[in-house]
Parts: C-alpha cells; sequence; structure tokens
C-alpha cells in the first residue's frame, strides 16, 4: 500500500522538476532536487554506445560576451521534456548547465537545482546565459527524466573568458 503513494509523489516530484519554460537561465528550473528512493525508481538506463554531449558553439578557452548563448548537443540520446508517463527509459534525459561547479556529477546523483546548476528539463537545447566578467567553467551534463546524472559519460566541459 506505500508503494502506491510514493509512486505518485515521485511522479509529481518529475513534474515539477522538470521545467516548461524558454531557453534562458532565468526560466530553466529552480526548483530543488531531492533524493530519489533507489526501491521505488528503476535504474539508472546504460549509457548506449556512442552516447556524448558537447557544446555547438563554444570552444575550450574562447572568449565571449554576456549574455552567453550556449548550444547543447548531444548524440545516441534523445532529448525530451519529461520521460513519456513518467517512465524512465533508455536512451531519454534532457540537460544541465554547471556553472563553475565541476566537471560532472557522479552517476546516478541527482543533480541539485540551483544557481551553479541549472535543469533544462523542458527539453531545450540552448539557453542564453548572463556570466560575470572573467573566467568560467562550463559543464554540460546529461540527466535521465528524474534528474539523476549520467556521470562523466555524458558531461562536457568548456573554460571560457567573459569580457
Amino acid at each position: 500500500m506505500r508503494k502506491l503513494f510514493i509512486v505518485p509523489a515521485i511522479l509529481l516530484t518529475s513534474l515539477v522538476a522538470c521545467n516548461s519554460g524558454s531557453g534562458s537561465a532565468s526560466n530553466a528550473d529552480s526548483t530543488t532536487a531531492s533524493t530519489v528512493a533507489t526501491d521505488t525508481v528503476p535504474a539508472l538506463p546504460p549509457v548506449p554506445a556512442g552516447a556524448k554531449v558537447y557544446f555547438k558553439n563554444l570552444k575550450d578557452g574562447q572568449t565571449v560576451s554576456s549574455p552567453v548563448k550556449i548550444e547543447f548537443g548531444v548524440d545516441s540520446m534523445t532529448v525530451v521534456k519529461k520521460a513519456p508517463d513518467g517512465q524512465i527509459a533508455e536512451g531519454l534525459g534532457h540537460h544541465h548547465l554547471l556553472i563553475d561547479a565541476g566537471d560532472s556529477i557522479p552517476t546516478g546523483q541527482v543533480i541539485p537545482a540551483d544557481s551553479t546548476h541549472i535543469h533544462y528539463g523542458g527539453g531545450q537545447t540552448e539557453a542564453t546565459v548572463p556570466l560575470s566578467a572573467g573566467k568560467h567553467t562550463l559543464t554540460l551534463q546529461f540527466g535521465d527524466a528524474i534528474h539523476r546524472s549520467y556521470g562523466s559519460a555524458l558531461a562536457a566541459t568548456v573554460t571560457v573568458t567573459v569580457k
């Protein structure tokens, strides 16, 4: 009987946590990610062969102006707003941008949602992000429908200088 109440709660959390707004950083999901109970949620799907994430328009060491337009790329995965019917399935997920917050989130860990961990659960593939002048490390991190990280296997990092 307990599981009947937990599953809807997890689905509701997933729906609230996934953003349906535009691609700007100010409209990204700001809901605090919570820890996922492993006994009620399917295992993190495996990373398909050949899957990778990358910045389409930024190169490591590039000098940019703020706000910075960032285009997210991914191969062998499908970007979705949220998993269909709340299901977690192989090859589905969405982007997260880490700003000066390391080079990846450990595999299976829920990606935090705060000013340095921006969720794009609305299926966004680009964003315009205001950054202060100076050097910044940007990491593109792919996660599943409930914001669990695929780890370094689906992360890419560049350092940019904002003039």
